[in-house]
């Protein structure tokens, strides 16, 4: 029943910006931590940035101070908004949350979205 979904990806320029947005619904009584990952052709998954429930961040070297990651836990989305976009961000970004349903506490992953950066 417990179901994320990821929007917001697209086609932009280099030093560009784009904000991804992720909602979660179904039965859910609370949310944990929350994150982005992305995963380009040929490469393994890497982690974008993750934010837990009080709001406490971390963000991989290759993003920082580009890329901020925020949350709203009312409405049960995590939102990244990535700035000074590089070539070399160009992925799938997948939505990552950590969610306590009715059969536990479980990872949950968003089906992608595809954010390419043009040089």
């Amino acid at each position: 029943q417990v179901q994320v979904v990821e929007s917001g990806g697209g086609l932009v320029q280099a030093g560009g910006s784009l904000r991804l947005s992720c909602a979660a619904s179904g039965r859910i009584f609370r949310i944990n931590d929350m994150g982005w990952y992305r995963q380009a052709p040929g490469k393994q998954r890497e982690l974008v940035a993750t934010i837990t429930s009080g709001g406490s961040t971390n963000y991989a070297n290759s993003v920082k101070g580009r890329f901020t990651i925020s949350r709203d836990n009312a409405k049960n989305t995590v939102t990244l908004q990535m700035n000074s976009l590089k070539p070399e961000d160009t992925s799938v970004y997948y939505c990552n949350a950590n969610i306590l349903g009715g059969l536990g506490a479980y990872d949950y992953w968003g089906q992608g979205t595809q954010v390419t950066v043009s040089s």
